[in-house]
């Protein structure tokens, strides 16, 4: 019986990817009447399924920390080319999204995620842990990736707004690239031992009791990975004018958009996050957070700075004053729920509470 619904399980994480594609294929660029958005939103939410499923054969397969750093650049990479399209159809209304949808994927991957997954691990096994080594870097790069990108802007005097002169651009590209190319040859090279999940006694584990999928098996999913990860994407888009349009109905800010938009891509993560928790693996839902965090900012940046160049309208980086101080707030939070190593029920609820304040505030400024 359970071979049996393996190959089932097997079967459907097959199919949505294809199907997803190729409704894609159909739907791009069109106006989407409603009940065609409900069959596309039901597709993108298999993909999204079928990508946790692929996410973690390959996470199985590579072991960690390479398997939440697959899944963390490959979603980060599709939302990077989304946020570009969106920006390149929307005009002048589309001039903040690309910072409203770095700061949501910032706000979502620290509180939400995080909050999330220390819930679980105390609720599940009455203390969370996990390497404060490991989890201390990536933090204070996600940190700095945000300060420098997010906040500096709207302080700087060489361009009129909360925009960044080009010179201030590039460096901000440059930096972003920079740091990230560092953390993740921390990550994987030099300090890989700080990103491996412990035991309830500190000890390290550098591998699975059970064996994992063969290459051919890996490899499969791979392929599958990136197709699931280009419906949601894709698919998301597809339904973004409705989004827009019921954003707007109910007179809540643009800036929401960018909020939907993130809470969607990030949505596979979310799930392989809670699942690695629910074993027990909760510094492998932090790899997954943070890596989130900081890819999308490490990524996206460089990317926007790039199709600036073409883009007509203007590009706005700089936070206002409320999202500073959720910044900064964030920032110190997470600092002290990770020094310790070990987290409670508290930790876990002040980081959900934080994503909720910045929610609230999302809908009502």
């Amino acid at each position: 019986m359970i071979t049996r619904l393996r190959a089932i399980a097997t079967q459907w994480t097959a199919a949505v990817p294809v199907l997803a594609v190729v409704l894609l294929a159909f739907t791009w660029g069109r106006d989407l009447p409603g009940v065609v958005v409900a069959v596309v939103t039901l597709v993108l939410a298999g993909a999204v399924l079928a990508a946790v499923h692929h996410a973690e054969v390959i996470a199985h397969r590579v072991g960690e920390p390479f398997g939440s750093l697959v899944l963390a650049v490959a979603v980060t990479i599709i939302e990077v080319a989304l946020i570009v399209t969106l920006m390149a159809d929307g005009g002048d209304k589309s001039a903040t999204l690309a910072r409203d949808t770095v700061f949501a994927a910032v706000m979502i991957t620290c509180n939400g995620i995080i909050g999330l997954c220390l819930l679980v691990g105390a609720l599940r096994h009455r203390v969370a842990v996990f390497q404060s080594e490991g989890t201390g870097a990536a933090l204070a790069t996600v940190a700095t990736l945000a300060t420098l990108s997010l906040v500096l802007p709207t302080f700087t005097t060489s361009k009129q707004g909360p925009e960044f002169s080009t010179a201030q651009l590039t460096f901000a590209a440059l930096a972003s690239l920079v740091l990230y190319g560092l953390f993740v040859t921390t990550q994987t090279v030099r300090h890989r031992e700080y990103f491996l999940p412990i035991t309830r006694k500190g000890e390290v584990i550098d591998s699975e009791d059970d064996a994992g999928p063969t290459t051919r098996a890996a490899m499969f999913s791979i392929g599958l990975l990136a197709l699931a990860l280009i419906g949601v994407v894709g698919l998301a888009k597809g339904v973004s004018p409705t989004i827009e349009s019921g954003v707007e109905n109910a007179g809540m800010p643009h800036a929401v958009v960018g909020v939907i938009i993130a809470l969607l891509v990030l949505l596979p993560e979310t799930i392989a996050a809670v699942r690695a928790t629910r074993r027990d693996r909760v510094q492998t839902s932090l790899n997954l957070a943070l890596g989130s965090a900081m890819a999308s900012i490490g990524l996206t940046i460089p990317a926007v700075a790039v199709a600036s160049v073409w883009l007509s309208g203007p590009l706005v980086l700089g936070l206002g004053p409320t999202h500073m101080v959720l910044l900064a707030l964030t920032v110190i939070v997470g600092t002290l729920t990770v020094v310790p190593g070990r987290a409670t029920l508290l930790q876990g609820g002040v980081h959900l509470v934080l994503f909720a304040a910045y929610l609230e505030l999302a809908v009502t400024p």
